[in-house]
């Protein structure tokens, strides 16, 4: 009986607690104001990833038809005009909207490259700082 008393006091105490004024020093705190910044950069970065995606692989029926029917122009008998290009900017066919397509390509390749680079930097930091740590 005594053990369900601690218990229950326990779990009261720890109730209670959520509710308290009182600051404790090792509790992180949060700035409204970076909460909201940080809140603000993520929909911005979701959306961005959105865009570049959204433009790389669905805008004007995507980058992969138009590579296909470039393969098939370079390396078999077929022509642009089989592909429905009869001139630019009226009647492209499938290769409508391939500055769109090859822009996000480019900033894919130009995100993703920045990325592993960061992440390079990053663990080659890590290393030195454990060699220096050994030594």
């Amino acid at each position: 009986m005594e053990q369900l008393k601690r218990l229950a006091l326990g779990l009261w105490g720890g109730l209670l607690g959520f509710f308290r004024d009182d600051e404790d020093l090792d509790e992180p705190f949060f700035d409204p104001v970076q909460l909201g910044a940080v809140c603000i950069v993520c929909f911005v970065v979701i959306g961005a990833l959105y865009w570049l995606l959204w433009t790389l692989l669905v805008y004007e029926g995507g980058l992969f038809p138009k590579l296909r029917a470039s393969a098939a122009v370079l390396f078999t008998s077929k022509t642009i005009k089989d592909f429905g290009y009869e001139r630019a900017p009226y009647a492209m066919g499938v290769f409508e909207g391939w500055v769109g397509n090859l822009t996000a390509l480019g900033f894919c390749v130009l995100t993703l490259w920045a990325l592993l680079h960061l992440y390079r930097t990053a663990q080659e930091g890590i290393r030195r700082a454990s060699q220096k740590t050994d030594a």
